[in-house]
């Protein structure tokens, strides 16, 4: 060998990262290695729910185990998209599924989806929505935090407030109707109203119910109901990565999301890339979430509420109530309220926070604190309440 070419080779070796690249594979890091630890980052117990800056959710053991799996191996993305979709698709009772880069994304590639549909040169276009029906209307009280990622496809928002307000906002260059079916209780349409009025004038219909599992059954009831789209998150109840959402629905329009999608290139989407253990781990996190015994698994959320209160009972002006939303993680929470003044409820929850454990729990909406028991690991309800006494009951 040449000298040049052997020093070449030799300085190669020693970079980090690319000398491992000609070497056997690396045994797996322990289970109980501390990387936050090593990284300075505190952990915590999640006491307040299944929320995207909190990390979302822990996935399941299933699901750990589908996405190393599909780690160890090349596949075509194109293919592991539409085998991983058949098979979503099948246990939600879809037409079609698509995995997307979280339930924004899914918001995205919707609305592209209804606006460029499959076309090549539209898809290529987008944001740019010359020549094609760009305006999504919604209701005014249904703006919210993610409907940026509807505008990211080059829509125009159009507000509503009545029936007539949305009769009269259809029109030639309406290319969706969005419902956020959080903020149903909120609007004077409602989820079955708005989809009649869109059927009748044969507008595509999109509902972000991203965080409505449970109950199960809403995997299906909004397809059932006739609605075009379905947008669900796959970090959150379902325990599947928290980067990753589910697109269902009408099988041209979930076909049309997929060709704006990565791994195509130049499409709105390209930027919203799922992995392949993302979509592995995504139909493993459906398939387990299907086969639970949910009854069961409401019992324990109940049980771990009352767990959460025990320390509480004697408590001196402080009062417990077990409550399930209306909307949105519709699942047994516990509130707790005091009706003393020298603790507010934002100090209770930033004493909880900086204490050890570190707890994060929700202020809740008049005074007081709520807790998310279905976000807590086994044993954990019995830390947050012994916690919550000493933070309701110090000078």
């Amino acid at each position: 060998m040449a000298p040049n070419r052997r020093r070449f080779l030799q300085g190669v070796a020693a970079l980090p990262g690319l000398a491992a690249l000609g070497s056997p594979p690396a045994s797996a890091a322990p289970p109980d290695r501390d990387v936050y630890g090593e990284l300075g980052v505190r952990p915590l117990v999640n006491a307040a729910g299944t929320y995207t800056y909190l990390s979302a959710t822990l996935v399941a053991p299933e699901v750990r185990q589908a996405m190393d799996a599909a780690s160890r191996k090349f596949v075509h993305l194109v293919e592991l998209h539409q085998a991983a979709g058949k098979r979503i698709a099948a246990l939600t009772g879809s037409e079609a599924a698509l995995v997307t880069s979280g339930a924004a994304s899914a918001l995205t590639l919707g609305t592209a989806a209804c606006m460029a549909g499959s076309d090549p040169a539209r898809i290529r276009l987008l944001p740019d929505s010359t020549g094609m029906k760009h305006e999504v209307i919604l209701q005014k009280s249904h703006r919210y935090g993610y409907d940026h990622a509807v505008r990211n496809a080059g829509a125009k928002l159009v507000e509503v407030e009545t029936r007539e307000d949305l009769e009269r906002a259809i029109g030639e260059k309406t290319a969706l109707m969005l419902f956020y079916y959080r903020h149903d209780p909120l609007g004077q349409i409602k989820v079955e109203e708005f989809l009649e009025i869109a059927r009748k004038r044969r507008i595509p219909t999109l509902i972000d119910a991203a965080a409505d599992v449970p109950p199960v059954g809403n995997l299906s009831r909004f397809q059932k109901l006739g609605y075009d789209l379905v947008v669900f998150s796959g970090g959150k109840a379902l325990r599947g990565p928290q980067c990753a959402g589910l697109l269902l629905g009408r099988k041209d329009l979930v076909e049309a999301a997929a060709r704006n999608n990565n791994p195509h290139t130049d499409t709105v989407g390209r930027t919203n890339k799922v992995g392949k253990e993302e979509i592995v781990g995504m139909w493993a996190a459906v398939e387990r979430f299907v086969a639970l015994d949910h009854a069961a698994l409401w019992k324990e959320w109940e049980r771990r509420c009352r767990a959460v209160a025990a320390p509480l009972g004697g408590v001196k002006a402080v009062q417990t109530e077990i409550f399930v939303p209306e909307t949105a993680n519709a699942v047994p929470h516990l509130r707790i309220a005091w009706d003393y003044a020298r603790l507010k409820a934002e100090e209770a929850v930033r004493l909880l926070r900086e204490g050890d454990p570190r707890i994060e729990t929700r202020p809740e909406a008049t005074a007081g604190i709520e807790i998310a028991v279905w976000t807590l690991e086994p044993g954990e309800e019995e830390v947050v309440g012994r916690r919550l006494r000493e933070v309701l009951t110090s000078p």
